[in-house]
Formats: C-alpha cells, structure tokens, sequence
C-alpha cells in the first residue's frame, strides 16, 4: 500500500504499512537506562495474587529489553489481584513510570465492552440477540451482497438481514478498513468509515470525510454494499461500531452515557475514557511504531489525539483505559455479572455472551494479525470477543473469553479456573512480540495448577 494512503485511512495497519513515510517524518527513539524491576500494586480492598515469578519476569524483561518502554499486568486469580509494572511511559529520559493507573489505547479491547453493553438491552428486553438492525435504522433492511468484492462494486440483494447477533461476532458481512481491499476499500474511505484514531496528522485528514454522529455513521454504513451474506462468514469488522449505534437507537440515550452509567460507573472504572481529560494526560502512554527494531514516537501522551473527542465514541476502537479498570471489568465477568456486591448483569446473561454465538454452520478462523486475540483453533466468539471451545492442557479452560487491541493490549478472562489477565502496552504492530502466548503460558504456569 502507498504511504500517500496514511491520511486517507487512518487506522494503526495503514500507519504500519506505511513504515517509510513515518519513518522519515518522526525521530529514532533514545537509548533509555535499564528499567527499574517491576512492582507489584495490589488493587484497594483486594488480596494480592502470590508467587507470580514467571509473569514478574516476562513483565520486567519487555521494558529490560526495550520491546516496550513501559508496561503493566493486571492478573487475578478469584477475587485476588496482582498489578506488575516495569519501565515509564515512553522512552523519554525522565518520563513517568508505568503503573496500575497509567492509561492505555486499548483499541479492540473497546469491543468486549460494547457487546456487553448490548447484552445488557438484551436482558432487559430492549433489544433481541437475533433481532434486524434494521428495526433500529431502516436503511439496512434492503443490503446488497457484492457479486465479486476483488473486481468491482457489482451486488445483488441480500437474502437475509443483519442481527443484533451478527454483529457482535463479525458474521454481518460488513468491512474495515484494516481488513478489506480493492472497491469496497475505496468505498468505506470515500463515505468516512473510519471509526478509529491513530495519530493526530491522520486524524485530521479522517475528519474531512468522517460522520459527524454515530447515527450518520450507520445510516452511511447502510447505503454501502456487504462482503458476505449475512450470518455465512465470519470477517472482522466495524460490527461493533455500527452496534454502538443500535444501542443507543435501543435504549434512548447517548452509547458513550450509556456505557458511564451501565458499566463504568457500576464497576467503578474511573479511569475509562473516549476523551482523556487534560488534566490526565501525564498518565497517558505514548503510542509507538516500531520500524524494524527500532520504535518511532507516533502519538506522545501529552499531546495525543485522545486528549481530542473524538468525532462520535467508536465501539470498536475507541477506549483509554487503565489495567485497573479493564480488570474490574473481568473480574464482573469471572463472577457472572456482579462485583463488589454490585450487579450489573445476571449470570445467564454473561454465560451466554461468552458462549459461542457463531450462526449455524459458521467458523471462527482465530485472530486476525495485528489484533491482540488469541490464535489457535478450538475457538468460537461470542459477544465481542473469543470463547475456547475445549481445555487447553495447561492453559484456558473451556469457556474461557477474550479480546486484544491494535496496539498490543490483551485480555482473557477464564471463568472455570476463575483467572484473568489484562496486559497493556502501546506499540505497532502489536504482534511485534509474542506477548499473549507468552503472558498466557506465564500466568498459567503460576497460576494454573
């Protein structure tokens, strides 16, 4: 892909598949001491998790190392909690250390989130898991199917309308723009579906032709046509996005209010943000690409785009979070919907969200490159993230529910063995390491038995 595609795409992949044009716009990242060894930041009112040895020296060596220059892990193991930090937020002499609070792009780790926000509808009957979106936006209920996506825009109508569900598991034949090539590519940049931020310079450019609402975005993303039949494949996409949308044509209020006082309040996730608060930006990591082995600054923390609102709150993409917060967020999903004696969903609620929601005859692929989602087969998805569908010996259980971000984030929450993990950097490509199976196997080696 051309460099010049950068501004007109403005997703994370774009930036990495124009390396060289970053590469000549931004400055070589200095040599930084070696970090400090991690520490661990138990959770207010939560026993630590013990002997965390492997976790504690995976974690020190990413910053030890320089494949990040911060870096911190939530893991817990029942209602205990261990944080394990190492290095700073950027690699800048001087910059502040990485810790239980620090704030992180978390990208596709916005997509748990908003399905279970939909999840929430649905319990309360405002919305059905097989119901049309096209009851919520009438444009989607006459789709077109591209005939041949690699040749041209040619389609015929759609035998079967898009779903609640079809959204949540990326079976809705929808694109995204990190994913799809030839015409439609063109079509989603042309009509602004971009539902993502990267850097402020692609930003920018995004904004010319981007929606202004998120009920603009949908009503646009509906005149567009489909690469699937609804239901038959499963294609990663803006699903969530267009499903922020539904929720908040359902419940009558604004999606991003929605999730403050459905889920984030609730939980007290109080590090949760579409827009970082100025007065935070000195918890907020500074984004990277690396080049080869060597990382380039491409959103520093003080001065980040998220310090921007963004043009509507992305579903898919669009959360700063901290490590505490995502782990309050877990640690409700491990417990079957409560936390803190705080209900925020019923146990048959959650157990279905993270069961396999996959239509009939549908196959989950494993992770898309670049996503932070685990690999492997023996996998299906469920509202927004990844089920394991058997034991892993030594490894998750059956049921076992998660997703990962652009920017290397990961997260898992394992309800049979009742551990959880969220691991946070912010680095492109992020699977530059191979953080996730090396963190699973380290957390299950300590804790798993």
């Amino acid at each position: 892909m051309a460099a010049g595609k950068i501004a007109t795409i403005g997703t994370a992949t774009a930036l990495l598949l124009a390396g060289t044009a970053i590469a000549r716009q931004a400055s070589p990242v200095p040599p930084r001491p070696a970090a400090p060894p991690p520490t661990a930041i138990p959770a207010p009112a939560a026993p630590v998790v013990p002997a965390l040895a492997r976790t504690r020296a995976l974690i020190d060596s990413y910053a030890a190392t320089k494949k990040a220059p911060g870096i911190v892990a939530a893991i817990g193991k029942g209602d205990g909690v261990s944080y394990l930090s190492a290095g700073a937020l950027a690699y800048d002499p001087g910059a502040p250390g990485a810790d239980a609070d620090s704030l992180w792009r978390v990208y596709s780790m916005t997509k748990p989130l908003t399905a279970m926000a939909a999840m929430i509808l649905i319990e309360e009957g405002k919305l059905k898991l097989d119901e049309p979106i096209s009851d919520f936006f009438p444009g989607f209920a006459h789709m077109q199917v591209l005939v041949d996506p690699a040749k041209d825009l040619t389609a015929r109508p759609a035998k079967t309308p898009i779903t609640v569900r079809e959204l949540m598991t990326h079976t809705a034949g929808l694109g995204y723009t990190i994913v799809t090539k030839g015409p439609l590519l063109d079509a989603y940049n042309k009509a602004g579906i971009v539902p993502f931020t990267a850097d402020a310079k692609s930003e920018a450019q995004a904004r010319l032709v981007r929606p202004k609402t998120l009920s603009e975005f949908a009503e646009r993303v509906s005149t567009l046509p489909l690469i699937a039949e609804p239901g038959t494949k499963w294609s990663y996409s803006i699903g969530l996005d267009v499903l922020g949308a539904v929720i908040e044509k359902a419940s009558g209020m604004a999606f991003d209010r929605f999730l403050q006082t459905r889920l984030f309040d609730p939980l007290q996730m109080r590090s949760t943000y579409f827009t970082v608060p100025t007065s935070e930006a000195k918890r907020l990591a500074s984004g990277y690409i690396f080049l080869g082995d060597t990382p380039y600054p491409i959103d520093p923390g003080a001065t980040s785009v998220y310090l921007q609102p963004p043009s509507f709150p992305y579903g898919g993409a669009g959360l700063v979070m901290s490590a505490r917060d995502y782990d309050r967020f877990l640690h409700m999903l491990q417990n079957g919907g409560t936390l803190d004696g705080v209900r925020v969903m019923k146990p048959e609620t959650v157990a279905l969200a993270m069961s396999d929601l996959l239509p009939a005859g549908v196959i989950y692929p494993g992770a898309v490159a670049n996503t932070g989602g685990a690999q492997g087969s023996d996998q299906g998805f469920g509202a927004g993230g990844s089920v394991y569908l058997r034991d892993i010996p030594g490894g998750p259980s059956k049921g076992t529910y998660g997703w990962g971000g652009a920017a290397g984030t990961i997260a898992w929450v394992d309800p049979v063995k009742k551990i959880r993990g969220t691991v946070m950097v912010n680095y492109l490509p992020g699977d530059k390491w191979p953080l996730r199976k090396d963190a699973t196997a380290a957390v299950y080696a300590d804790l798993g038995q």
